[in-house]
């Protein structure tokens, strides 16, 4: 891992005049802190889901699955999965690095595997509307439940972050 000294000031929360006055150990604690609490966020949403997605194997329904619907299904456990060890990939860089100094360096890896789980986790969601709506409605109203499912994410997760940024800039 690289040194971070305490002379630079690249990082996106760093502004001038934002009225904080911390170090940059006290701002890689308080940026670690932040991403581990939107992890626990998307930790919960993250096992419902999978919970719901390994009950719905066992149910007489399931054997009565056609391919696309199963093939959706098996996408969407192995999101789940993969959602799940993305979720604790910074819980286990911290322990790996537990006393090394490197906090800032966790701060970043983080925040990439955050963003990387949010993805994954959109892509689940719009995944289980889509299966969902497949299974109890119609292939249609799957493709279409899931297509307005994907604008809402990208609505909500994307666009209006950018927005936000924006209005701040």
């Amino acid at each position: 891992m690289r040194n971070v000294d305490h002379a630079e000031s690249d990082d996106a929360d760093d502004i001038p005049g934002d009225g904080r006055t911390e170090t940059l150990v006290q701002r890689s604690d308080r940026n670690w802190a932040d991403i581990l609490q939107e992890l626990r966020v998307t930790q919960t949403g993250t096992q419902i889901i999978t919970g719901f997605l390994l009950a719905l194997a066992f149910q007489p329904r399931f054997t009565t699955l056609d391919t696309f619907s199963a093939v959706v299904y098996l996408v969407l456990v192995c999101l789940a999965a993969a959602a799940t060890a993305l979720n604790l990939t910074p819980v286990t860089l911290h322990r790996w690095l537990f006393r090394r100094h490197v906090k800032p360096e966790l701060v970043v890896i983080g925040n990439v595997v955050l963003r990387v789980t949010l993805a994954t986790v959109g892509l689940l969601v719009v995944g289980v509307v889509l299966f969902i709506f497949d299974v109890v409605v119609s292939r249609e109203a799957g493709l279409i439940a899931g297509g307005i499912t994907v604008a809402v994410v990208v609505a909500l997760w994307i666009v209006l972050p950018l927005a936000a940024r924006r209005m701040r800039e």
